[in-house]
């Protein structure tokens, strides 16, 4: 063996260790990040869909307010003495309905901007005010009280639908 291949030798036993941990530390480096990117995507799409769930409740729940507010309104029309019973039952189930969805759309407008909690608020401030109007409201013309509620519920809807798309 030439004196050469002696100090070639040595070079190798001494630098290849290195070269394997300095490429096994490279790795280490690149895993952790890899794990950081991994545990930020479960997370916002945890975030988005909880959120996506909630906007499919807030919509159940505005629906069901209109259907509740109609029952109200249709009995509201019937003078016989034996609804109102019935009517008071639909006033309180019209109220506990909007009631839900006030508290869906709080839980929603807590995830978001200022203007949009402003949103909501007025959403639910017309929502009572329909459903506290539709007993002296014929069905025919429920749909005026809901004009600027739907107005509103349509532009929080669509937030909705951009947030399940981002």
């Amino acid at each position: 063996m030439t004196e050469s291949e002696g100090k070639l030798r040595v070079l190798l036993i001494t630098f290849f260790p290195m070269l394997i941990a300095t490429l096994s530390l490279v790795t280490s480096i690149f895993n952790g990040y890899l794990n950081n990117k991994f545990v930020d995507l479960i997370q916002r799409n945890f975030g988005r869909a909880e959120y996506m769930r909630t906007c499919k409740e807030t919509i159940d729940a505005y629906f069901q307010v209109k259907f509740k507010a109609g029952l109200v309104s249709a009995n509201g029309e019937q003078p016989r003495a034996s609804s109102a019973a019935a009517s008071s039952a639909e006033r309180i189930d019209a109220a506990a309905a909007v009631n839900k969805f006030a508290a869906l759309g709080t839980y929603l407008a807590n995830l978001r901007d200022e203007a949009i909690r402003a949103r909501y608020t007025e959403l639910v401030r017309g929502l009572e005010k329909a459903v506290a109007d539709a007993g002296r409201t014929p069905p025919g013309e429920l749909g005026q009280l809901f004009e600027g509620p739907d107005r509103i519920f349509a532009e929080l809807n669509n937030d909705c639908v951009k947030s399940a798309k981002e």
